[in-house]
């Protein structure tokens, strides 16, 4: 059974088993015998890619670059791995998270915060560090050279200060981490796929978010590749989804901002008020049930990083 999602142009997604099925994808953009991995899930994601690379009729070593979006651990906690598992790679992260990469403690300390200890091991295991000098950082505007192919970084905060995407010139796409929300698959009818934002912690920016979907956009891209879940279209309905959702959790953070002794409960209600309204708006199929099981470690971290977000306000 294959593991590859092919996508036009040479580009593939694959399953990083994170958590559950089609939850997060590792993506994978070929030019000739080379091949750029765009973030990485967790360790036990690295098999996956192993055999995905095999259908390709290639291995590890045609590996040239890892690229990740930011460095939260379901889009890097696997990237020590990789590049453990492919010898000609260079690891391509903002600035802000490159150090983070060669001495992941006290980006393990921050995951263990917000999940726990127990919680953070049993998601990403050991993260591996990885050495400095395969560490390029991705600044602003970086032209990244694949085998002829070239990819563009684009510094786009708002849902981390250490975010970038790439822009693939070849299928005029854009590789999106977390900015452009989250696409689950599970939603999508009569062709259409929907978005909603992630506001997970620490470093939530409803401004800096904004405008980093409006750079996204300006470029007039033909797909956004997400890490939840792959590629989705008709992008200026999506961006339109994103801006008026971003704003609604803003307006659900104020509403809970001066009940400091059940502000999370607020928080918390107030988004899955949001997210029926939301699948209303939008006639999704899923029953209620099976749409608050696809939501319900999202609706929490969102809670989660709109109060850190309140905090930094104040």
């Amino acid at each position: 059974m294959s593991v590859l999602i092919p996508w036009p142009e040479e580009t593939y997604a694959v399953d990083s088993c994170y958590m559950r099925p089609q939850l997060a994808a590792i993506h994978l953009i070929r030019s000739g015998d080379q091949v750029a991995i765009v973030d990485t899930g967790n360790n036990a994601s690295v098999p996956q890619v192993m055999a995905a690379l095999a259908e390709l009729g290639l291995g590890p070593a045609a590996v040239s670059h890892v690229l990740l979006t930011h460095i939260h651990l379901d889009h890097a906690g696997g990237a020590g791995a990789f590049m453990a598992a492919c010898p000609n790679a260079t690891l391509v992260v903002h600035p802000r998270g490159a150090r983070h990469m060669a001495d992941p403690a006290k980006l393990w300390a921050g995951t263990v915060a917000v999940y726990g200890e127990a919680d953070a091991i049993a998601r990403y295991g050991e993260i591996v560090p990885v050495p400095a000098g395969r560490i390029l950082e991705a600044t602003d505007g970086l032209l990244i050279d694949l085998n002829g192919r070239a990819l563009r970084v684009a510094d786009t905060p708002g849902h981390a200060r250490h975010h970038v995407c790439y822009f693939d010139e070849r299928s005029r796409a854009w590789f999106t981490g977390d900015v452009f929300g989250l696409s689950y698959r599970e939603l999508d009818h009569d062709g259409k796929a929907f978005v909603f934002p992630s506001t997970t912690p620490v470093q939530f920016d409803p401004p800096a978010l904004h405008a980093s979907i409006d750079r996204l956009m300006a470029a007039d891209p033909a797909a956004m590749y997400l890490t939840h879940f792959s590629r989705v279209t008709d992008l200026p309905r999506l961006a339109a989804d994103l801006h008026r959702l971003i704003d609604a959790h803003v307006a659900i953070a104020h509403a809970g901002a001066d009940a400091v002794d059940h502000r999370h409960q607020i928080i918390r209600s107030g988004l899955s008020a949001l997210l029926r309204e939301e699948a209303r708006r939008q006639q999704w199929t899923l029953d209620e049930a099976a749409l608050f099981d696809l939501f319900a470690v999202d609706l929490e971290l969102n809670a989660q990083g709109l109060e850190v977000w309140l905090d930094s306000e104040a």
